[in-house]
């Protein structure tokens, strides 16, 4: 009995020691950084080097924070530029924790960061665009724009001009004044970016109305001219089938004229190789189509239209 007792006894000293062991010991990876803290407390400065480390079991502990760069991405805002255009402004930055210690005594933990980043670069952020113009915020060179007769119909005096800042230096701005901000709570920010600007959903519409107009205008000019140029060429091919059928119908006629020419030619030679034979076939032709067969007639005897009828007789 004493010796189970022992045994258990020893197992248990043994699970103890191991647990003590096991909270004793705490790893730095290559991406993180650790502040050990006692009942809260931060304990000295961050532990950087990469490894085993150890501290008091139960007492303190290992608080990890990342060394690697991290994202920020900000909620669109509301913000009025400086010449009253209502736009919507999206941003994003990049941001590492560049002291632990300070980062765990303002902010505690990375959300509290992001917490602090979305006051600082949004303030920053409304700041610079209110205090500038749209076009400043939308254009980052001068360079000399090309513009259809769409575009130049519609109002684009917002974003056509020339700048004396530019959206590039605008960000420079927002990521210096807020740099020294975000330094008294042990973040470094990296990069500020305006990742989309927009009008807000009011003034969007109404660009949105005077584009649909706008190209209505233009496609209803774009069908007039298509209607005008269609009915052109339906001119174009009336006057030219009028001129060949002009043309056909005096060369027609031409060829009539000689055909009619050379036939009353042969009639003639004919009529005068046998001027009686010739009247004889025209008063028979004469019969053939004056003449039908409900067709009365009232001669005289001595009618020359009865000539060869009566010399029929005779015979």
């Amino acid at each position: 009995m004493k010796t189970s007792t022992r045994n258990a006894i020893l197992v248990g000293l043994g699970f103890i020691a191991l647990l003590v062991l096991i909270d004793c010991i705490y790893v730095v990876s290559e991406t993180n950084q650790v502040i050990i803290t006692q009942f809260g407390e931060p304990i000295g400065g961050a532990v950087t080097k990469a490894g085993l480390h150890m501290k008091v079991p139960f007492v303190q502990k290992a608080n990890y924070f990342e060394k690697r760069w991290l994202e920020w991405n900000g909620d669109p805002n509301q913000i009025p530029t400086k010449d009253k255009k209502y736009i919507w402004v999206d941003t994003y930055c990049r941001w590492r924790i560049s002291n632990p210690l300070v980062f765990f005594q303002r902010v505690r933990d990375e959300r509290g960061g992001q917490s602090r980043l979305d006051d600082v670069v949004d303030g920053e952020t409304r700041n610079i665009i209110a205090s500038h113009d749209l076009i400043e915020i939308v254009r980052s060179s001068n360079r000399k724009f090309e513009l259809s007769e769409e575009a130049a119909l519609l109002d684009l005096s917002g974003v056509i001009g020339d700048i004396q800042v530019g959206r590039l230096k605008l960000s420079r701005l927002i990521l210096e004044n807020a740099s020294k901000i975000t330094s008294e709570f042990g973040v470094e920010l990296k990069d500020v970016q305006i990742m989309r600007v927009n009008y807000v959903d009011e003034v969007q519409k109404k660009v949105f109305d005077r584009m649909i107009a706008e190209r209505q205008r233009i496609a209803a000019k774009y069908r007039s001219e298509g209607d005008g140029k269609s009915a052109e060429v339906r001119g174009q091919k009336e006057k030219e089938l009028k001129r060949i059928q002009s043309e056909a119908y005096r060369q027609a006629q031409e060829i009539k004229g000689k055909a009619d020419a050379e036939a009353t030619k042969v009639y003639a030679q004919a009529y005068n190789m046998d001027p009686e034979f010739y009247q004889f076939m025209k008063t028979l032709e004469t019969y053939r189509t004056a003449l039908e067969k409900e067709t009365w007639l009232l001669l005289s005897t001595d009618s020359e239209f009865l000539k060869y009828l009566k010399s029929t007789e005779k015979r």
